[in-house]
């Protein structure tokens, strides 16, 4: 129990709710001592406005970023006070100002949350409007606010300035340590493959996640004042988590085949798994150990796994003889390689928390890297681009306009005590997809009833207004930070702080409950209606962009490997970058494909399709890092026209599904007969195998060793070359079906 306290008190959402609980209480505080609570609140209000906005980046963006931020929640907010008296001005400027707050959405993540931000505060100003002066003296709190947030955030910052990097690379080490499980668990001759494979996806889309923000903060930062020792340290980190999971991918194999081929020996197979799952365990307790850098893993841990291996090597071998056992002992051989260099990256990330890499040099591993973030500038070309309905943010945008004008207006009709709730309800569950939606809206009506009672029986035995304030605080915490890890928790949290603070500056709090019930009921309602009859998002329109995409990343990966294999030299940024990219893409079709089952059946027409274009697209993935992780390891002859022909024959299948997905024209000159393919296949074994042959600086046992390992380059390629036309032939299918 302990251990899942300080687990949670240690992350960044709690990290985060502290800093937006601080600048929110810290000022209540002080303004009610002086008897002025509505000044404290209100410069609450606006630290809480504000404090979506503060996400993962470097120093210099975070400042711009809050600033900006607190410019729009008060401007809005003064806006909202400014044209409320007149009826015939508010309301088609109430939505042109929805509108254009939710437009802001297409310049990227931050400018999503500033979005989210400026909608918060034109939903909660008409719990509070003002005239005149009132309203620039309002607006300036809630501005004071944003900048007292800001305050604090650096206070954080400068205090402890990389906790926020070790939490997410502590993070990014334990994702990292449940992949290689995952892989460690298909050496399971039981294992559902199907199942362990979007687990897979699953936990590489949380990676991908964390690596953008660890880019953001490692290399911006250096970017923009320099390095520091620290900051190399976590760079280094980062590089070498990104490179085990390339190295994790190397392990790819037709595990059907390798069950077939070691059925007699499960005993080898279990080794490796063992070895598989040792190299996960280590790395959750370098996960554990980040903050605590003079405790580490016993060194021979995984010295004794390796030596196991090595050993039922030996043994596999002895058993059948080195002629039957050859093509298995090459294949296990490589498994041990594998883990050696999974092993010796590991090692890095030892050393690089431990106080001897304190003068560790990157050396030249950080160049070019600001080519990795996402560019910041904001033309108004790109919110222009998005005025049309083939925009999903536009119409979104529109969507949300419209509900909230709905819920404004039945607010004002009907007798609801507060139209503000139901205008917030609908800005924090309503979402441009249809199943995120749904589950919001059900999480907020549950904990809001739930938070509801809780609160009430509290409320009913407590009227102490101290103790009351403390469970505000708590739950206030609490509810900020559940908001990204359980919706359902975090909702009942802030419905108890809601009744909480009503139950100190009110006497009546059932009825505030009731309301409370009654208008999140009303903003969910109409949040789902919205969702499902205007201009509804649904995933399947939007899933082939992502297979596109996903598709042309694993061609440009490919690419730059083939690239690399004819130049030979360093490893190119266009390399990293194209992998980074893949790797990107391939969790980004994950994730639709994961809306796409939260929709209804009906809308799930090709949900088998994309499945399938799902696993392929990873699998031609992981044989394209097997690919990469193979050349970059070994001494490698010149790239023969066998090897270019078959890459031209992957990169030719790869760019026809592209053109199919555009619907664009295929000249048929440009396909490959498959006879040649099959012809040039047998050319690059002959002439590798000629070439081992002829080279008499080899003795016997290295030259069959090379012949094993040319034979398992050139599966790799006939691997790709299969996942390819298979791609090629579900992406027919899949269009033929969804034409549009």
């Amino acid at each position: 129990m302990f251990d899942r306290i300080s687990k949670f008190t240690n992350s960044t959402s709690f990290l985060n709710a502290s800093k937006v609980t601080i600048a929110s209480v810290i000022p209540v505080l002080i303004f009610n001592f002086l008897g002025h609570f509505e000044i404290g609140f209100t410069i609450a209000l606006g630290a809480f406005y504000t404090y979506p906005s503060d996400i993962p980046s470097s120093l210099i963006h975070k400042i711009k970023g809050l600033i900006v931020a607190s410019f729009i929640v008060s401007g809005v907010n003064l806006l909202v006070n400014f044209t409320y008296p007149y009826p015939f001005l508010f309301y088609p400027f109430l939505g042109f100002l929805l509108f254009l707050c939710s437009m802001i959405s297409v310049y990227g993540q931050r400018a999503t949350l500033v979005s989210f931000s400026a909608l918060l505060s034109i939903s909660l100003s008409f719990g509070h409007l003002h005239e005149g002066w009132e309203a620039f003296q309002y607006a300036g709190f809630i501005f004071i606010g944003g900048i007292l947030y800001l305050i604090v955030s650096l206070v954080f910052h400068f205090i402890q300035p990389y906790k926020y990097v070790e939490l997410e690379i502590a993070e990014g080490i334990k994702l990292t340590a449940k992949y290689l499980k995952l892989r460690g668990d298909l050496w399971n001759p039981e294992a559902n493959r199907d199942v362990i494979i979007e687990k897979q996806l699953a936990v590489q889309v949380e990676l991908n996640l964390i690596h953008e923000d660890l880019r953001k903060m490692l290399i911006g930062n250096q970017n923009a004042s320099g390095t520091t020792a620290q900051n190399r340290k976590m760079l280094l980190v980062f590089i070498t988590l990104v490179e085990i999971q390339e190295l994790a991918l190397y392990t790819s194999f037709d595990h059907s085949k390798l069950h077939e081929k070691f059925a007699k020996h499960p005993e080898v197979l279990r080794t490796y798994q063992n070895v598989a799952y040792k190299l996960a365990s280590t790395l959750k307790k370098l996960s554990k150990n980040v903050h605590h850098i003079a405790v580490y893993v016993d060194k021979n841990d995984l010295k004794n796994e390796l030596d196991a291996l090595e050993f039922a090597i030996f043994d596999y071998e002895k058993s059948l003889g080195k002629e039957e056992a050859s093509e298995g002992v090459l294949m296990l051989t490589n498994m041990l390689k594998y883990a050696r260099n999974q092993v010796g990256k590991i090692k890095i990330i030892q050393r690089a928390f431990s106080l001897a890499m304190q003068s560790y040099k990157l050396k030249d591993k950080d160049k070019e890297l600001e080519k990795f973030l996402t560019p910041q500038y904001y033309p108004l070309r790109t919110l222009t681009e998005n005025l049309s309905f083939s925009s999903s943010i536009f119409r979104h945008s529109l969507r949300l306009t419209i509900t909230i004008l709905i819920g404004f207006l039945i607010g004002k009709i009907l007798p609801f005590q507060n139209v503000y709730w139901i205008l917030l309800t609908i800005v924090v569950i309503m979402r441009p997809g249809y199943g995120l939606t749904k589950e919001r809206s059900y999480n907020r009506i549950f904990g809001t009833i739930l938070g509801g009672l809780f609160a009430f029986g509290i409320v009913s035995v407590i009227q102490n207004h101290i103790a009351l304030s403390i469970f505000s605080i708590v739950c206030m915490l609490l509810g900020i930070s559940f908001t990204q890890i359980n919706y359902k928790i975090s909702a009942t949290f802030v419905t108890m702080y809601v009744v909480f603070i009503y139950g100190i500056l009110t006497p009546n709090v059932v009825e505030v409950i009731q309301f409370r019930i009654l208008d999140s009921l009303a903003g969910a309602i109409l949040a789902f209606i919205a969702n499902q009859f205007l201009w509804p998002a649904w995933e399947f329109i939007n899933t082939p962009i992502h297979i596109e995409n996903s598709i042309r990343a694993n061609r440009n990966y490919l690419k730059e490997i083939a690239d690399f294999y004819n130049k030979k030299g360093e490893i190119p940024t266009s390399y990293r970058l194209a992998r980074k990219h893949a790797f990107v893409e391939i969790g980004n079709l994950m994730t639709s494909f994961q809306r796409m089952m939260q929709e209804p059946k009906s809308k799930q027409k090709t949900l088998p399709l994309v499945n399938k274009l799902v696993v392929l697209n990873h699998s031609i993935l992981s044989a394209l890092a097997s690919l990469s992780t193979y050349i970059q390891s070994h001494q490698t002859t010149s790239a023969s026209d066998s090897f270019n022909y078959i890459i031209k024959t992957i990169l030719s299948n790869l760019d026809h599904s592209i053109s199919i997905l555009k619907n664009e024209t295929i000249i048929n000159d440009t396909f490959f007969d498959k006879e040649d393919v099959t012809l040039q296949f047998e050319e690059l074994k002959r002439k590798n195998f000629t070439r081992l042959a002829e080279d008499d600086e080899l003795d016997k046992e290295t030259r069959q060793a090379k012949m094993q390992e040319a034979q398992m380059v050139i599966e790799q390629l006939i691997w790709m070359s299969n996942l390819a036309e298979k791609i090629l032939k579900i992406t027919k299918e899949l269009k033929a079906t969804n034409p549009d």
